[in-house]
Parts: C-alpha cells; sequence; structure tokens
C-alpha cells in the first residue's frame, strides 16, 4: 500500500534511539509517549517517511510497519514462523500466483500473510489449527493486516480428520508430529505438488524424512536451516551485532509422484549404524 496515511491504518512510529510504537490512526486521538503526545490527525493525510514532533520535542519517524516487522510484534498464541523460515518456505516450496496450500497449524497466523501475498488473486489458502484459542489469535492478526479475505478459510480441527481439499499444489505441515500427515500428503496433493515441513528438533526431521522415505512417494527429502546475522555499523565498529538470530527451525521439502510411480532408490547406502538397534522409526527398503 502506498499514498497517504488513512484513518484505521496502522503505523509504526520510531524515535532516535530505535524504540518502536505501532499505532491504529484515528481521528482526534493522541498516542502517549515519554516525550509527550502525538496527534494522530498530523499523521492522517500524510505521507510516509514524515518526522513527527511530540508535544515534548520528541521526534518520531512515521511508516507504515512492513509485514517482516508486524508479524514479530502482533499478539501471538502460538510461537510464529519468523520471517527469515517464512521467506523459504515461500521460495523453496515454490508458492507463486494460483498456488492452493493448505496450511496444518496456523499459529498466531504469521505464515497466512505471507503465504496469501504469495498465491495472489488467483490462489487460495487454507489453514488448520487444532486449537480454538490460538485460531482466534490467527483469525484477529490476519483480518488486522488483509481484512476481508475471500482467498482464506481457517477451520478449527485436526487436519488429518476434516481437511475438505482433493486437489492442493502444496502442503505446508507447522506441527508437532508431521509425519502422521504423509499420508494425507500421498492422497491430497497433485503429481509434482510439494509437502514442507517446519519443525523444531532433530528428532522430529529425521522421522518426518524417514516416513517420507519409507512412503516412496516422494523424491529424496531436502532438508535445511537459516540462520540470520545482523550487522552493528558505526564508522569503524562495523561487526556482526550481539544476539544475532540463530536456530529456530528445519524445513523440509518433498514431491509427490505421479500414482504409481515410486521415487528412485538412493544407490548410496546409508552410513554404517545409521538405522542400528536403538532406531526405532521407519527403514528404506532393503534394510
Amino acid at each position: 500500500m502506498s499514498g497517504p496515511l488513512q484513518v484505521g491504518e496502522w503505523v509504526r512510529l520510531t524515535d532516535a534511539k530505535g524504540r518502536r510504537h505501532n499505532v491504529r490512526l484515528e481521528a482526534g486521538k493522541e498516542f502517549s509517549t515519554k516525550k509527550g503526545q502525538l496527534r494522530h490527525d498530523d499523521m492522517i493525510g500524510h505521507p510516509e517517511g514524515t518526522v513527527l514532533v511530540s508535544s515534548l520535542g520528541g521526534q518520531y519517524q512515521v511508516f507504515r510497519p512492513l509485514l517482516s516487522e508486524y508479524v514479530v510484534s502482533m499478539p501471538r498464541g502460538a510461537a510464529i514462523i519468523y520471517p527469515k523460515d517464512a521467506a523459504h518456505i515461500v521460495t523453496m516450496a515454490d508458492i507463486g500466483p494460483g498456488c492452493h496450500v493448505v496450511e496444518a497449524g496456523a499459529g498466531s497466523g504469521a505464515l497466512t500473510l505471507y503465504l496469501l501475498r504469495a498465491v495472489g488473486p488467483d490462489g487460495w489458502v487454507s489453514s488448520y489449527e487444532i486449537r480454538e484459542d490460538f485460531a482466534d489469535i490467527a483469525e484477529r492478526n490476519v483480518r488486522q493486516v488483509a481484512g476481508p479475505e475471500p482467498r482464506w478459510s481457517l477451520t478449527v480441527g485436526d487436519v488429518r480428520e476434516v481437511i475438505a481439499e482433493t486437489e492442493i499444489d502444496r502442503l505446508i505441515l507447522d506441527m508437532v508430529d508431521p509425519w502422521t500427515c504423509v499420508p494425507l500428503a500421498a492422497d491430497r496433493l497433485v503429481p509434482g505438488g510439494i509437502v514442507c515441513a517446519y519443525v523444531a528438533t532433530t528428532t522430529q526431521l529425521s522421522l518426518f524424512v524417514e516416513t517420507l522415505r519409507a512412503d516412496g512417494g516422494f523424491t529424496e527429502p531436502h532438508a535445511w536451516e537459516t540462520s540470520m546475522r545482523d550487522w552493528h555499523l558505526e564508522g569503524l565498529a562495523v561487526r556482526p551485532v550481539h544476539g544475532s538470530v540463530g536456530h529456530t527451525a528445519f524445513l523440509v521439502t518433498a514431491r509427490r509422484m505421479a500414482p504409481g510411480h515410486h521415487a528412485l532408490e538412493k544407490t548410496r547406502r546409508p552410513a554404517p549404524g545409521a538405522y542400528g538397534p536403538d532406531y526405532t522409526g521407519p527403514r528404506p527398503p532393503g534394510l
């Protein structure tokens, strides 16, 4: 969105120390800060990037919040999928205009907003959330940014039991046990469709990957994680900032094979001991 700021929009106010405030604009209202009052009417009708001066002389830059800024500060019940991971999901799962996407685990709605942007006006996103309290938070967060959204549906329930969609292009799994959804992915994904799981631990990662392999109807899974490191820039003091975002989760993608076709078996044998007596998950054929 561009153009002058309007009543009902959210803006982000930032002072010289980097302190940020999110404010919803209402005619005649004021916002209180440690440096005095800021009048909403002094922002409404003005362009982004203006500098507003409070009643006690404090200066604040005024911009519409970026989506990446909004999702990390919005109310949450479940933990959010951070922007760095949402970007990788959209890119590596190849989610674009016209895609039909099912999201299992709506959480607080962060990924949903990125998915809606990616699928465009001809796609749709169906979100399933097993907890009603999380679904309520997700709906409020999404509606705050997207408003009434005909391309999105939110269902409270277990996706494995209540899913309505029969042919989907992408299945995104943000849940504790995504391996239990492999039969669902095999049944509902179109040939060439992609399943993507977001998991926090190596044990979840291993179980999901091995379940995909044991099914045989998916290409060899691709797993990775991303780290992000901001930099401090001050004269010659150029260095990584303290407290950079490291591990948040692992991501895994695999593509659906055509009906009646199985993925090629790996020609390289697993490392000795990879499937020893302590391993209790699925095993590749022949092991």
